[in-house]
């Protein structure tokens, strides 16, 4: 039955791909100008070097013949040449996909080890002076951006010098020990991780509290605090279990947004990530290394959706029933 669902929606992912890699190849080539146009604002090169390098990357052709000879390299695997970087593409996305990985998913990991008793406790005693003074810290940091969180946490961190400025490594790194390299992953990792989960966790405490309350006050609980179960029991077992289903859905796509909603972030604490690598190609109108970041970005929100959709086959049989 799982490989059955799950060989389902990897067939659904090619169509699903295939359109937004054509829109979004549309949309940029519809874009005024490419990377050859500040090119040719240099006296120093020629109408003819330009006109090369055109044919090179393939920007005289007309447009549904350039997405095909992409797509054509990406069943190949290999997503092009980078034009700003003067590289591989793939090459290029590798070498930073590692420092966004092991961002985005301490964020979402912090993130729900704060949120997910917060929003347990708060929930279960709506309305009493410990949830309106939560609610209001909760409603303060849904409200502050995690960029501006890290430009003050920057400020901060500069004037007292207890945590590294930037970075995602020391300059010696490659010379410390196995465990001097964890620490100092885990301390470049508090500032940017602080800042992009500072808001999640407000979201997130919110979000579950108001599931927690509309989960108790269904017939089963109470069914269940009739036949005289223990209270901790029907809270941890029976109002969570059905209360958090929405949120591993969510973690599905949140999971993928970190990765392009991080860029922010990256730019401000000089984090080497696809975050930065992103904002520097959508600035030099760089069409491979753009499509490149977009087809990885779209890979890990329908990846994340269908792991988020296994999680809650086994957490809710009501879903494996329907299957």
């Amino acid at each position: 039955m799982l490989l059955r669902f799950v060989g389902k929606r990897l067939l659904l992912m090619i169509p699903v791909m295939l359109g937004i890699t054509f829109i979004s190849f549309v949309i940029i080539s519809l874009a005024p100008g490419n990377i050859l146009t500040s090119l040719r604002m240099n006296p120093y090169i020629s109408e003819a070097t330009i006109r090369m390098m055109e044919q090179a990357y393939g920007l005289n052709r007309p447009l549904l013949e350039r997405y095909w000879l992409w797509l054509w390299q990406v069943l190949h695997l290999n997503l092009g040449v980078s034009v700003y970087y003067h590289a591989s593409v793939l090459g290029l996305i590798l070498s930073r996909a590692a420092n966004t990985l092991i961002l985005s998913v301490s964020v979402i990991l912090v993130s729900w080890l704060i949120a997910l008793p917060v929003g347990i406790a708060t929930g279960m005693k709506a309305g009493s002076r410990a949830d309106a003074v939560v609610g209001g810290l909760s409603y303060t940091g849904i409200s502050i951006p995690g960029f501006f969180i890290a430009f003050i946490m920057l400020l901060i961190v500069a004037q007292t010098g207890i945590l590294p400025t930037g970075g995602t490594t020391s300059p010696l790194y490659n010379l410390l020990s196995p465990a001097d390299k964890l620490y100092d992953r885990l301390i470049h990792l508090i500032l940017p991780v602080t800042a992009l989960a500072i808001p999640q966790t407000a979201s997130y405490a919110r979000l579950i509290r108001a599931n927690v309350i509309e989960t108790k006050k269904g017939e089963f609980v109470a069914t269940l605090r009739a036949r005289g179960l223990a209270g901790r029991r029907v809270v941890y077992v029976h109002i969570l279990k059905n209360a958090i289903n929405p949120f591993i859905t969510l973690a599905g796509y949140d999971f993928a947004s970190l990765l392009g909603g991080a860029a922010l972030v990256e730019t401000i604490l000089n984090l080497q990530g696809l975050g930065t690598l992103l904002l520097k190609a959508v600035m030099s109108m760089d069409v491979f290394l753009i499509m490149g970041d977009i087809l990885i970005g779209s890979g890990m929100l329908l990846i994340g959706n269908l792991v988020a959709d296994i999680a809650l086959l086994y957490v809710d049989p009501r879903i494996r029933s329907g299957l």
